[in-house]
């Protein structure tokens, strides 16, 4: 491994050819950001990345409906080491009045993701120009991993095969953390992302009359504040979980007392054995409340990312791949997210880590969170997250001992 007075090592300069390619990757990421796509409709966004990629020399395939791969092989032998972009939009309304918002209604990419395509594409052109030695790199750009369970699906079409992935790397943009800083989760890095939809049924009758009717109303908003003491009474507080009840609709009239009311929420959670063990529970208090007002329900859980979980023997080679690209100082170890993240499902089948990237800039009014309608990122964190990718690809491509 080359170090800080080896100014002149490929490993060094990487940040320097990704900033020459500056003012295409911030072209590559507005058009992107203006022609946003939902999960498993992303034909123009793929054919996008497929041009790309064949200016740069691949020769890319689509799987998995939407998804591109490509590949650069060294024709040496050594392991295949993956890198991962997400593709989609959110369908959110972009509410920003740049010069590259969103020219279609209802969508917009405010999780980052036209940026992590953007990189992966810029991270090919440099991989071209500093091919592995040994090994191969794979290159994903995957559909639809807003709760679309995009990364399933290219695994079953044989994402991790063809050739058989060793390691993989995603990255993620950071809108808490300034461009120039990468952050990581040592171990657990998101949760469990579950759902649930729960309709309380009651019978509908005159306002002024509740006792002919069975107010469903009143008997949700017991059950939602009931179904809070899971968390703070039922799991262990060491356990890091959250309920959160994120819609309820019911009655249709100010003076009538509705026939059902629908409501929907989520559950995250970090430890398998806690995430097997709400659904019994909110059922038993959903079953004990609707059943003591002589109501009837309807409850679904549905289990969708596992948790995010790096392998931990991989947190020293992302330090080392900062470090090489930005400098010491850069590097930090943080706690892990609540959010989901589909990047779970790969990294259940083979060693992966998840890594994040500071785009903060205020002066840019890059400052809102990730799935707000004002969500922007500093463009000047592109080469950055391109020249990190190469490098720990690069890298890993080494490192026969634990990788072949």
């Amino acid at each position: 491994m080359v170090n800080k007075k080896n100014r002149g090592d490929w490993m060094t300069t990487l940040l320097e050819q990704a900033q020459s390619m500056q003012a295409s990757l911030t072209q590559w990421r507005q058009y992107l950001h203006q022609n946003p796509e939902t999960g498993y409709e992303e034909y123009n966004t793929s054919r996008f990345v497929q041009e790309k990629l064949k200016e740069s020399g691949y020769e890319p395939y689509v799987i998995a409906k939407t998804g591109v791969v490509a590949l650069i092989d060294s024709g040496n032998p050594g392991p295949t080491v993956g890198l991962r972009a997400d593709m989609d939009a959110l369908p959110i309304q972009d509410e920003k009045t740049t010069s590259y918002a969103s020219n279609t209604p209802g969508k917009a990419h405010l999780c980052g993701h036209d940026g992590h395509t953007t990189m992966l594409l810029g991270a090919a052109k440099l991989l071209k120009d500093n091919p592995p030695k040994q090994g191969r790199v794979k290159l994903i750009f995957q559909p639809a991993e807003e709760a679309l369970f995009g990364a399933r699906t290219m695994i079953e079409d044989g994402v991790l095969e063809n050739p058989e992935i060793d390691v993989m790397a995603g990255l993620h943009v950071n809108p808490d953390y300034p461009v120039g800083q990468v952050t990581c989760a040592q171990k657990e890095a998101c949760a469990a992302a579950d759902f649930f939809d729960l309709e309380v049924i009651g019978k509908g009758g005159h306002a002024a009359q509740p006792h002919k009717a069975a107010d469903p109303i009143s008997v949700a908003a017991e059950v939602i504040s009931s179904l809070q003491q899971v968390v703070s009474r039922q799991v262990n507080p060491l356990s890091p979980t959250v309920l959160t009840v994120g819609q309820i609709h019911g009655g249709s009239a100010n003076n009538a007392i509705a026939p059902r009311v629908s409501i929907g929420g989520t559950v995250r959670t970090l430890d398998p054995e806690v995430r097997d063990s709400i659904e019994a529970k909110m059922e038993s208090i959903i079953k004990g409340i609707t059943q003591g007002f002589g109501m009837d329900y309807r409850f679904h859980y549905q289990y969708f990312y596992p948790p995010l979980v790096n392998d931990e023997d991989l947190l020293p080679s992302v330090e080392q791949a900062v470090n090489n690209v930005f400098g010491p100082g850069k590097f930090s170890v943080i706690p892990p997210s609540m959010g989901g993240e589909d990047f779970s499902f790969y990294a259940e089948k083979i060693p992966a880590i998840f890594f994040r990237l500071g785009v903060r800039n205020e002066e840019k009014e890059a400052i809102y969170p990730l799935h707000h309608p004002q969500f922007d990122l500093d463009e000047d964190a592109l080469p950055y997250g391109s020249a990190t990718l190469t490098q720990w690809a690069l890298s890993m491509t080494e490192d026969l001992r634990k990788y072949k």
